[in-house]
């Protein structure tokens, strides 16, 4: 043996039959071996890493995902949440129609207050009024089948945009026939992250109008609202979409196509009205959807939506109601007089109804079918469920419509309701009908509505009726109120 397998024995037999490393025989192979054991080293540690990433990599399928935030209460990182200054408004209007229409508009627009513009087809030649005007860019250029001022109409987001104000979070799309409850917007705005991309509003009331047009579709005359980032993208879109998807009607519909193809679906709210329907609106108005009203379109092709008024006073009507208690309007509460067996409904700063005997609330929460569909003016379908108004008079409710409003304290409403009287030998005469018709007026009381219960879980309020149901020189009072730990409104 000699004097270097005598020094590392037999580990030193095996490493050179490895013929990998050999042990140096002389000081001059030591750098030779250090290169040997370097690489031995790098390939160790390849090993060891490629190990270690194929673990971490299969770990990974156990990190539950973080949930995404759609809505929120206050805007993330922004100094104060959604109001009235975050809204621009788009208009689509046109110098024949204005005049008349520009009473509509008028009744909810608050100079200094409201931002946004109604946007003309050319420069008008009369006086416009306070709401502030832009004339459109050129349209003309753009393909169409059946309606070019729809081009024009659809292009008033972006044209609006364009403009680059500071500070908006929503730009927000009526015609001028449409009438916005802001306060009742801002509200369901604030619900959601202006910096996420969305596209809010409504559909149409008359199934063949969606059928015609899309279910998943915000209709135009309702109004709409695009949050400024998807107006951003949309802008650089918009003109290709007019060409491609020119066969279509209305402005609204470019408009869903163009977002269809961004990928952003609409997410509908209730309380956007469209009011695609012929005739009288008093059944839905009377029992409208658990959601604040934020708008009312189509006034000018339905009856006014008080009796022996314009339709124009009836919107004053409704307005003094709104301005009273705006997160209130029209919301509907039900409560029972057990001891005469009556059902009584309340649509609030509206109407309401004396049924002289029980009725469910299942069926008293589904509008009286005092309408008919848009197009074909036929009984139905509609989006909702409706009930018929009996042919029988004694099975017909007696109605009452708002008289008076009035604000109590800065925290109390009060509404006095006055019986409708219908023509004689028109109504029902039997005891019970009759008894219900000696009740004159209806006044009811109420706390203002909190605009944050609309940030909450939706859940109608309750009423009960006062003075132990005595009726005082033919008034009733009645109280709405929060409703009870576990109280339900039962027959």
């Amino acid at each position: 043996m000699s004097q270097t397998q005598s020094r590392f024995g037999p580990s030193h037999d095996l490493l050179k039959a490895s013929n990998f490393i050999s042990f140096p025989e002389k000081p001059s192979d030591i750098l030779v071996l250090c290169m040997r054991v370097g690489l031995l080293l790098c390939l160790v540690s390849s090993i060891l890493i490629a190990l270690y990433s194929a673990f971490f990599t299969q770990s990974q399928w156990f990190v539950l995902p973080t949930p995404a935030h759609t809505t929120r209460d206050v805007s993330f990182g922004d100094p104060e949440p959604t109001n009235i200054s975050h809204i621009l408004f788009g208009i689509g209007g046109s110098v024949w129609t204005w005049p008349k229409r520009r009473r509509y508009s008028e009744q909810w627009w608050v100079p200094n207050t409201t931002r946004g513009f109604v946007w003309f087809d050319s420069e008008p030649k009369n006086e416009t009024g306070s709401i502030p005007y832009r004339v459109s860019e050129d349209w003309t250029r753009f393909k169409y089948s059946s309606s070019q001022s729809a081009v024009r109409i659809a292009r008033i987001v972006l044209e609006s945009f364009k403009l680059g104000l500071p500070n908006v979070r929503w730009f927000v799309m009526g015609d001028d026939d449409t009438v916005f409850f802001t306060q009742n917007l801002v509200s369901v705005l604030a619900r959601y992250d202006h910096n996420q991309m969305y596209y809010i509003g409504g559909n149409s009331e008359s199934v063949e109008q969606d059928v015609m047009h899309a279910y998943d579709m915000a209709f135009g005359g309702g109004g709409f609202a695009v949050s400024y980032p998807l107006a951003a993208l949309l802008v650089n879109k918009l003109d290709g979409c007019l060409d491609r998807y020119y066969t279509f009607y209305g402005s609204d519909q470019r408009i869903w196509a163009c977002l269809s193809e961004i990928g952003v679906p609409l997410t509908k709210q209730d309380g956007f009205h469209q009011l695609d329907i012929r005739g009288n609106p008093y059944g839905l108005l009377a029992a409208h959807p658990l959601a604040p009203l934020v708008s009312l379109h189509h006034l000018d092709y339905l009856e006014p939506m008080f009796p022996n008024q314009t339709q124009l006073n009836s919107l004053n009507s409704l307005m003094k109601a709104y301005r009273v208690d705006p997160s209130r309007i029209l919301q509907q509460c039900v409560c029972y007089d057990r001891k005469r067996k009556w059902s009584i409904s309340i649509s609030w700063g509206y109407t309401l109804q004396v049924y002289p005997y029980m009725v469910p609330v299942k069926d008293l929460q589904k509008p009286l079918q005092t309408f008919k569909t848009w197009r074909s003016w036929r009984n139905e379908p509609f989006t909702f469920n409706t009930r018929p108004v009996s042919s029988n008079l004694c099975e017909r409710p007696v109605i009452y419509y708002l008289e008076r409003v009035e604000e109590v304290g800065k925290s109390g409403g009060l509404t006095i309701y006055k019986r409708y009287m219908v023509k004689e030998g028109k109504e029902c005469d039997i005891e019970d009908y009759k008894r219900a018709k000696a009740v004159q007026r209806i006044t009811v009381t109420s706390l203002k509505m909190d605009p944050e219960n609309w940030r909450k879980a939706p859940h109608r309020q309750c009423c009960e009726i006062m003075d132990r149901g005595s009726v005082k020189n033919g008034n009733l009072r009645i109280r709405i109120r929060k409703c009870r730990a576990r109280e339900t409104v039962t027959i």
